[in-house]
């Protein structure tokens, strides 16, 4: 049975952005083909550290590059951060594949489909970096992007309230100002791409408001209070505003949660 998330796990251990990406892309049809058919996880195939590529070098994220989208440099560098937050998320549904066993079929389901669609965006967006004269791994990139895996580790209500949730979630808020500096600047094939990813990480986010429903439902917690306190303990900074509210109701969050992201009174109540 285990030898479905093996491969899963394989993944995850892949350090060759090439390679992660074809394994991931097969391993998720194999996952959607078997359908109905698919085991659920036995045991925990969690790692410690997924399999990352020598560059980019990891720095903090106040040493990253400025990314003036003027000049093919900055361009190329605000690609670069892009296409590395798609990498990371990559390793972050298959970590969900892998580490959280007990779960129904269906959450395995969803979250590799997830890691099979961040594998074809981060593949779009290294395709341009190659068209502009740059590769993933020629500029610095951000170090901190797993802590929040390593943070929710312990327990899968915690990952999906703050994952998808919060970080990938974010993404719908500020994608479609990022389409409108790329269209404004003329690099039209760059922002369609961005609209891809905007249209699937909707999807993303709402499988992570589904399953963090059930759960909830299944420990007997409100679902509002207890996003409340999570974002409390782990997420001290407030959301930043404005939220793309169409985005976020489609993806799953009630018109209640968006009043508290949108109040900061309403976090401390």
């Amino acid at each position: 049975m285990s030898g479905w998330y093996s491969r899963a796990q394989a993944c995850l251990l892949a350090g060759d952005p090439d390679e992660k990406v074809a394994l991931s892309l097969a391993t998720a049809a194999a996952f959607a083909a078997a359908g109905a058919a698919l085991p659920e996880l036995p045991s925990a195939l969690a790692v410690k550290q997924p399999g990352r590529p020598a560059r980019p070098v990891l720095v903090h994220f106040s040493r990253l590059p400025r990314r003036r989208l003027t000049t093919p440099q900055g361009r190329g560098a605000f690609l670069h951060a892009l296409a590395h937050i798609e990498f990371n998320a990559i390793n972050l549904a298959w970590d969900a594949v892998c580490r959280f066993p007990g779960m129904p079929r269906e959450f395995y389901l969803d979250w590799s489909r997830v890691a099979g669609e961040e594998a074809a965006h981060f593949s779009l967006l290294d395709a341009r970096l190659r068209e502009l004269g740059f590769r993933y791994g020629d500029f610095p990139a951000h170090a901190g992007l797993w802590e929040m895996a390593e943070k929710t580790a312990h327990d899968v209500l915690v990952r999906i309230a703050l994952v998808p949730r919060v970080l990938e979630a974010r993404g719908l808020d500020v994608t479609p100002g990022m389409i409108a500096r790329l269209q404004a600047g003329g690099d039209t094939d760059s922002a369609a791409i961005l609209e891809r990813i905007l249209a699937d990480e909707i999807g993303h986010v709402e499988a992570g408001s589904r399953w963090f429903r059930y759960l909830c439902g299944q420990r007997e917690l409100d679902p509002l209070a207890t996003f409340r306190h999570l974002l409390r303990q782990y997420m001290p900074a407030p959301v930043k505003q404005p939220l793309n509210r169409p985005a976020r109701r489609a993806a799953g969050f009630a018109a209640e949660e968006l009043a508290m992201l949108e109040d900061p009174g309403e976090m401390s109540s």
